[in-house]
Parts: C-alpha cells; structure tokens; sequence
C-alpha cells in the first residue's frame, strides 16, 4: 500500500495526481484496508481521503491585513459494528500509517486485527465501479484568482464603501477560497471521486456619529465558479452595505412585544435553517431532541409552508456533486404543504433511524466524522407578492435583514434584527434597530401564513458535530402571524 503519486508540497501537483486512481493504484490500497476491516468482524468500513487547498484575505482600510494560506491531506476511517461506529483520522497516508488508523478505530468496537478471520472475507467482494464527479473540474484551482487578483479586488471594495459611504469608521472586505479533492471508498462497494470549489466574499462597515453606530455586513458565496471574484459586482454591493448603514446609523429603538413580522427574501432563510432545519436532521433524531421525531405524515407547520433541503442548484454555496460518503446529491421535500415528509439522513443515521439516505453526509474535513448535514435549505415561493404580505400587516414589524443568533437544542431560538422597520397600517415605516425576535420552532412554523413569490438565497456557514460545512439559506418574504420581538 504506497502512497506513490501522492505529492502535498504544491496544490498544482496535488491536482494532477492526487486522489485520482486512474492515475494512482488507490482501488487496489483501499481494497486491501476494507478487506482486513470487514474479516476483523466490522460490518461497514469507509474511508475518506482528501487533499485541500486554502486561502482567506482581510482588508481593513485601504491595507491588507491579514493573508491565510493553508494545504492539507488526510484520511478519516469509519468502521461500524451493529448500530455502533468508531472514527479515527490521520495524517499518515503510508501503508502504517492507515493501517494503524484502522486498528484504532476497530479498537472502539472492541475489534482487533490480529483476529481477522476469512470467515468475513465472502462479505466484501471488492469496490464496485468508479464514479468520477470530478470531470471538467480539474483545471478549476488553477482558474482560481491568484493573490495579486484578490488582493486588488478587495482593495477597489474598500475604496467604493469610503466613496459611497458617510460617517465610516471601519471599511473591511474579506475573500475565502476553499477547493478540495475527495476519495471515499467502502466495504459497501462505494467508490467515488469529486473535486469542489468554495468561493466566498464580503463587504461590512461600521458607521458612527456621536453616539449613534451601525453596523452592517453583506457575504456572497459560490461553489464551482472559477471565476466568481472578478464578475463580482463590488459598486452594487458596495451601494448596499453603505445605504443600510446610513438608515440605521440614527434609528430610533424598537418597542418589544408579541406581533406580526414580515422577514425578508435570502437570509431571512437563516431562521428557518437554524430552527427547524436541524431538527430534522437524523442526528436530532438519535439524540432524541427533535420535537418532530415521531411526526413523518402529520401536519407540523402552515399550509403555506413547503420546505426543501437539496444540493443540486447550479452555483449554490450548498451545492454539491456527492456527499462525503460517496452518495450523488439530491433534492429532498421535508415538509409539503405543511406536512412532514422526510428528515435528512446519512450512513449512520439510517443505520440508527431507519430513514433512508438522502445524500446528505458531509463533514467539514477528513478530521471528523460525517453526518446527517443541511445543503441548500429553503422555503419554496408562494403565490403572493412581497407588497401583498406587508399591506396585510396593519401593525408589525419588518425585517429586511438579519444578524446573528442562537439556538436551543430543541428550536428555542433568538436572532437580532441587523435591518428593520415598523409597519404601520400596511405600509413601512420608520427604521428601527435593537429588535430580536424569539420563539420556537413548534410554535412558529404554524404561524406563517403567506409566502411572496421572490425566493432567493443566501450562502453562509453551518455548526454541528462534523464541523463547519458550506450551506445555503433562503425563502421568498414570509409573513409571521405574531412572534415575540424584544427590544428596549
């Protein structure tokens, strides 16, 4: 088991014989490991090979001031035995080297390899037909902007927000790059490849006058789009970031209490992801956490309300060909009209669950274990328009976006309003500032009752037990029936 052809020491060369076995005899290496795991009694062993290439940059002012490159290769071996499962990682892709990570991993289960047997050898037959998601993505990190492009494109961003802006005391702009290689292999005869690409970039200020502040921040992410930082359209969303601070900057605060609230397109999704979503993950089910576990057909929200969690829309930071346990991406209904249809769920949760995959396993690296993760996450547009569902609204509160929250792990959640204003008598009003709302997701899902026919989506980051994995959040503007907003 060599690991010839494996080269860490330049991404270029990783990219052209990493993890590729048409190049490498990698089908032969991970036949022998899953081989020996399965005659030392395991009932599923899988492993995870990847190779990354990272880059983040900062501006700040009219500087750069902080640039992060990163390059990693590894391995991560899963072994199951009944409902239980061991999960070791290692950099050390030598024959020791993964031998000794699976002999770890078999230790969990109380297995060893010294007692492998040739009565399990009839159980694993080899790996099954390679499938390779990676065509037409060889070349993507070279298309990748190099440093001298991120570091302009970032500096011209800066420079708009002083142009467009008033009262700026902080201008930052931020770039992030992530493409990764992937291999999984296991004793099921899985056998995948995939390369992705994460891009993601942001403006934010921060305004001040007197006593007054505001702050306000704007990301976009992409996946599979080389070129994504050079068509980005810094004037607009520079303009963005700069008329939001300039509303809030003297906002009066806003008076708490129970009532109606309108939530904006794209992130306004961040809530629905964060309450609910979770919970209909299969790793909420095991837990038992979920109040939804046992709610497969019942009605848990409006009949407005129809959600989907998918990996296949073009482009979407969310977005992926398989997941990290090999399995192709796929569009999944979780509540219709309402109604629960599904959870999401990967190798381990339909082992323990019983709900079927759905091609949801993703894991932030080959250092964790994957799970049962969110991908594109939305509620699907309805029949109104966004001036329908505020004209319906005599009294409330409008969200236009969202900032930072928490969440139980039941559902309770609590998130600030970055950008709000009050709806007086069907029609907006002043802006406002300090407004949080809070509730439940039992409580919240039946109460919205109109979605307007303008779904977008947002990417951004999730959380969990595998680590932090690239999402996408979204919906049309909804309409919460009533909801409790803190304020001052």
């Amino acid at each position: 088991m060599q690991t010839r052809g494996l080269v860490a020491s330049h991404p270029a060369h990783v990219q052209a014989t990493g993890l590729d076995p048409t190049l490498t005899p990698w089908r032969d290496k991970l036949e022998q490991l899953l081989g020996l795991g399965r005659r030392a009694g395991a009932d599923l062993v899988e492993v995870f090979l990847e190779t990354t290439d990272h880059l983040n940059l900062l501006a700040e002012q009219d500087r750069i001031t902080s640039v992060s490159p990163a390059f990693s290769m590894g391995a991560g071996l899963r072994v199951f035995r009944g409902d239980r499962d061991g999960f070791v990682s290692t950099n050390d892709l030598s024959e020791s080297g993964l031998l000794k990570a699976l002999e770890q991993a078999l230790a969990m289960l109380g297995l060893d390899l010294s007692s492998a047997s040739k009565a399990h050898l009839s159980n694993f037959s080899g790996l099954g037909e390679f499938r390779d998601f990676s065509v037409g993505k060889t070349d993507w990190l070279g298309r990748a902007p190099d440093l001298d492009l991120c570091t302009q494109r970032l500096l011209d961003g800066t420079a708009v927000l002083q142009r467009l802006g008033q009262h700026l005391e902080v201008r930052r702009g931020s770039y992030a790059r992530d493409w990764q290689e992937v291999l999984v292999a296991a004793s099921d005869g899985t056998f995948a490849r995939d390369i992705r690409l994460h891009q993601s970039s942001g403006l934010s200020v921060l305004a001040a006058d007197g006593d007054h502040r505001a702050s306000i921040g704007r990301r976009y992410g992409s996946t599979d789009r080389p070129d994504d930082l050079q068509s980005w359209d810094l004037e607009a969303s520079a303009a963005d970031v700069c008329q939001s601070a300039s509303t809030m900057l003297r906002a009066d605060y806003v008076d708490g209490g129970q009532m109606p609230v309108v939530l904006a397109n794209r992130f306004g999704g961040v809530i629905f992801h964060e309450a609910c979503g979770h919970l209909l993950e299969t790793t909420q089910v095991e837990r038992g956490t979920t109040p939804f576990a046992d709610r497969i057909g019942e009605t848990i929200a409006h009949p407005a309300v129809t959600a989907i969690d998918e990996g296949l829309s073009q482009g979407a930071f969310g977005s992926i060909a398989m997941d990290d346990e090999g399995m192709e991406s796929q569009r999944t209904v979780l509540i219709e009209n309402g109604v629960l249809q599904r959870f999401l769920s990967d190798r381990a949760g339909e082992l323990r669950t019983g709900h079927p995959r759905t091609g949801s396993g993703r894991r932030q690296n080959h250092g964790f274990a994957a799970a049962s993760r969110m991908r594109n996450t939305y509620i699907a547009a309805g029949p109104h328009s966004p001036e329908e569902l505020i004209s319906s609204t005599d009294k409330g509160l409008y969200c236009k976006s969202m900032g930072g929250g928490s969440v139980g792990p039941t559902g309770q959640f609590n998130f600030s309003v970055e950008e709000g204003y009050l709806i007086e008598n069907g029609t907006l009003g002043r802006p406002v500032k300090g407004a949080t709302l809070i509730g439940e997701a039992k409580e919240v899902m039946p109460r919205i009752s109109m979605c307007a026919d303008d779904l977008d989506l947002a990417a951004g980051f999730c959380g969990s037990v595998s680590g932090s994995v690239f999402v996408t959040v979204g919906q049309p503007h909804i309409k919460v029936d009533s909801i409790t907003v803190g304020g001052r």
